[in-house]
């Protein structure tokens, strides 16, 4: 079997912030955008939340069809593992808590999976996976926009990565696409 990736896409302004994202509604949603996230659930089979995300996202996917939007049945068929110390409060098909962040639980979890792991959000769970060097990929959508304050995904720590794509939409969101650089983080 081999190995598992993580991907993770991110929506963040230019100034590093992804908490709260309606600042991204003045820009709307480039059909284009939906295509590359397309192309990472299309090759993943698993995902991983930060229980405030999974928090968020159950109750806005968990009743969706493929009629309402076709990303659904990825969304509710595939296994959903959630780290967080607090118990979810939310029920959705298919998830497990895996408890609070660690980085040798998540190497299993890589281990145990064929494919991608897929993660959306999650800033602070990315964070703590960026600094362990376990993001195999990370899609930022960055959107024209500096807010000033708000939780950042960038801290203290130096990570380097290497630019494997990049585009930009109509609405003025640049995607970024990068993998680890050479010599780790």
């Amino acid at each position: 079997m081999t190995m598992g990736t993580i991907a993770v896409h991110e929506f963040i302004t230019l100034d590093g912030v992804f908490e709260e994202p309606t600042w991204t509604f003045p820009y709307g949603f480039d059909p284009k955008m939906g295509e590359e996230i397309g192309k990472l659930t299309d090759r993943a089979s698993a995902i991983l939340l930060g229980r405030t995300t999974y928090e968020g996202f159950a109750p806005a996917w968990r009743d969706r069809t493929v009629d309402d939007d076709p990303g659904a049945p990825f969304f509710n068929e595939s296994p959903k593992y959630v780290v967080g110390s607090q118990p979810l409060v939310e029920e959705w098909a298919n998830t497990t808590a895996i408890g609070a962040y660690d980085a040798d639980a998540i190497r299993k979890l890589k281990n145990y999976h064929e494919g991608a792991i897929f993660i959306s959000g999650s800033g602070q769970l990315v964070r703590g996976l960026l600094a362990d060097g376990l993001v195999d990929e990370l899609h930022l959508f960055v959107f024209p926009v500096v807010l000033g304050t708000g939780d950042r995904l960038w801290r203290d720590d130096e990570i380097r990565l290497a630019l494997q794509a990049h585009d930009v939409y109509d609405n003025g969101v640049v995607h970024l696409s990068y993998g680890p650089a050479a010599g780790g983080s």
